[in-house]
Order: C-alpha cells, then sequence, then structure tokens
C-alpha cells in the first residue's frame, strides 16, 4: 500500500483557516522538544521567547516596531502572489529604498528643511519602485523568471551598499568605519511614543491594510489580480492584463518595501550603515503565507514572526543560540506548507499497479 495525494473538490474553511493555527502548535510542540535537548527549561525558555518580550511598555513597542516592516512589504507581496506573480526581491528593493532616502537625508544634512523625513519616505518608495521595475520589465519583454531576477537583483542591491558606504556617502568624521553620518533631526521621523522607538509611520500600517483590503474586494483591477490567481487561463480568455498584472504587483510592493528601507534608516537605525535589514524582506512573504494572503491575516502574523524574531534575542540570555529565531521561522513555515498540503489534498492509500507480464 503506497500513499498518494488526490486533489479535494472544495477545500474546507475551517481547515483551510485553521491551518496556520496547526502550523503554530506544531511550531511550539517542536521548541518544546528542542529547549529540552540542549538541556534548557523548555517553559522557561518559551516564557522567554514569547511573553517576556511584551510585558513591558517598551517590549510592546518594540514588537510594533518590529512587525511594522514585515506587515507592509507583507501586504505588497499577498497581491502579487494571489495573483501568481512571485517577487521574491523585497529585501532588494528595500535596500534601495534605505540607499534613495538616506541619500536625500545625507544631501539636505545641515540644512534644516522642515519635514525632511516626508521627502526621505517619498524618495525611498520611488526607488524601490524603480529597483522592482526591472524583473517586472524583463519578465514582459524577455519572459525571463521574476523569482530569479528578482532575487538575484537583492546582492547587486546589498553590494550598492556596501559601495556607498564604503566610498561617496562615508563619513568624513567617521574615523574609517563604513557608515554615513547621523541624519539630522529633521530627517528622522518623529517618535509616536515617547520613551520608545516606535515612531510614526507606524500610523501608515492600518491605512495600508484597509487600501489593501478595498483594492482586492472593491476594484475592478483587484478583482483582475484575484481571478488571474485563481483561474488564469479563464482571465487571459476574458481580456485581462497579464502584463498590467505584473507591473502593478512589483510597483507595489516595490513601493512598500522601498518606503520601508527609507523609514528604516530615517527612524531606528539613523544612518546608512553596511547592513540596514535583518531579513524583513525574506521574512514577510512567510508573513504573507501565513497570513492567508489576506490583509488581516498579514497584520496578524507579522505580529506573530516579529515576537518570533524579538523572542530570538531575549532567549539569548539563557544562553540559546541567536539560530534559534532563523530556525523556528523555517519550522513555522514548513508546518504551513505541510498543513497546506493536507486542506487541498486528501492522502489515499493504494495498491500499485503490477506491470503487464
Amino acid at each position: 500500500m503506497l500513499p498518494r495525494l488526490v486533489l479535494r473538490l472544495q477545500p474546507s474553511a475551517l481547515a483551510l483557516y485553521g491551518a496556520p493555527v496547526i502550523a503554530l502548535i506544531f511550531t511550539l510542540a517542536f521548541g518544546y522538544v528542542l529547549f529540552a535537548s540542549i538541556g534548557r527549561d523548555p517553559l522557561a525558555a518559551l516564557h522567554a521567547y514569547f511573553i517576556a518580550p511584551v510585558n513591558s511598555t517598551f517590549g510592546l513597542s518594540e514588537l510594533l516596531l518590529t512587525a511594522l516592516p514585515l506587515a507592509l512589504i507583507g501586504l505588497g507581496l499577498a497581491v502579487g502572489f494571489r495573483a501568481n506573480i512571485w517577487n521574491i526581491g523585497a529585501e532588494g528593493q528595500l535596500l534601495l529604498g534605505a540607499i534613495g532616502g538616506g541619500s536625500v537625508a545625507l544631501a539636505l544634512w545641515g540644512e534644516g528643511v522642515p519635514g525632511t523625513f516626508i521627502l526621505v519616505c517619498l524618495t525611498g518608495a520611488i526607488t524601490g519602485m524603480a529597483w522592482a521595475a526591472i524583473p517586472a520589465f524583463l519578465r514582459i519583454r524577455f519572459n525571463a523568471n521574476e523569482i530569479l531576477t528578482s532575487l538575484m537583483l537583492i546582492y547587486v542591491a546589498d553590494q550598492l551598499l556596501g559601495y556607498l558606504v564604503h566610498g561617496p556617502l562615508k563619513n568624513p568624521q567617521g574615523f574609517g568605519f563604513p557608515e554615513s553620518r547621523l541624519f539630522s533631526a529633521e530627517a528622522q521621523m518623529p517618535l509616536l511614543w515617547d520613551g520608545t522607538r516606535l515612531h510614526v509611520g507606524w500610523l501608515l500600517l492600518p491605512v495600508a491594510a484597509v487600501g489593501i483590503w478595498l483594492f482586492l474586494s472593491h476594484t475592478l483591477a483587484g478583482f483582475r489580480m484575484r481571478v488571474g490567481g485563481d483561474a488564469e487561463p479563464a482571465a487571459a480568455y476574458a481580456g485581462f492584463s497579464r502584463p498590467g498584472m505584473i507591473w502593478l504587483s512589483f510597483l507595489l510592493t516595490g513601493g512598500l518595501a522601498g518606503l520601508v528601507g527609507a523609514m528604516e534608516v530615517a527612524g531606528p537605525v539613523g544612518q546608512l550603515l553596511p547592513t540596514i535589514s535583518p531579513g524583513y524582506g525574506f521574512a514577510a512573504i512567510i508573513v504573507a503565507f501565513l497570513g492567508r494572503l489576506t490583509p488581516l491575516g498579514v497584520v496578524l502574523a507579522a505580529h506573530l514572526l516579529a515576537l518570533i524574531l524579538i523572542g530570538g534575542e531575549n532567549v539569548q540570555m539563557l544562553g540559546v543560540p541567536s539560530s534559534v529565531a532563523q530556525l523556528f521561522q523555517g519550522v513555522l513555515l514548513v508546518a504551513l506548507l505541510a498543513s497546506d498540503v493536507l486542506v487541498r489534498f486528501r492522502v489515499v492509500w493504494s495498491t500499485p499497479a503490477r506491470r503487464a507480464a
């Protein structure tokens, strides 16, 4: 008897939305076994991972601050993924947004221009869109695989950032360190919560989530994106423009990722450094799928993953390696994908047919 997967005619809605919960429970169980296997108290480690980081005002603000880039990028990715358009290069678009916004902040350094941070954010969004336009153009014009092109451009963006902070944008008074000047006060994001690092950029999150929801559910373009993913041949037969979907998806995600990059350098970081992001662009892919490609789900998933990232730093005080956070992300994604398979397929045991003599 051998198992095989048979497509379900109609997946259960309860199972579809319950799969992330099952994946989370499995991840927690895995964490319990993992901590026990390395000689740590599992309950104490899980408490330090999921409870301790948010039991203070500052901890809660850090959770909101970490979830912001994950949610904004995840919202953009969710729109494209629903149409089967695979932009995997949001990390590179984030870096270009940081470069573009940071260049504006440095160009206006010491000028005392009020509201410089707004121009920094707008420039970051535009440069992120421009970087995202490259794989979109290659996909439409030459049918190049957007997964590979967008992914490879991440390394180009990373090298470009490294060149700039080691050269043209290097702080002349930085004692040789690869970093730019600290941005002036006008170029930094105003704080939303005194005594914390949470800035006004967080106010964009509910606006973006509601905007994406309205776009997907109440506009013709959003309907085309949904149909393009669920029934691509039918969408082509109906005359829906595939190139238009690709442009819209990449520019939206690139704009949001570039905005995130600009807010990172104008907010928590405060300058250009060789490393701007801890991998927000990659983690946002998990957020998009964990959130079922819906705006509300993406926002909730972003806060869950932010808690995992912050908890990974907090649990190091117990002597647990920092790589545990990355392991948790990977296990969560694998568990979610496995749950999805069982939601959409059922396992059938059958006897393999014998070969004819």
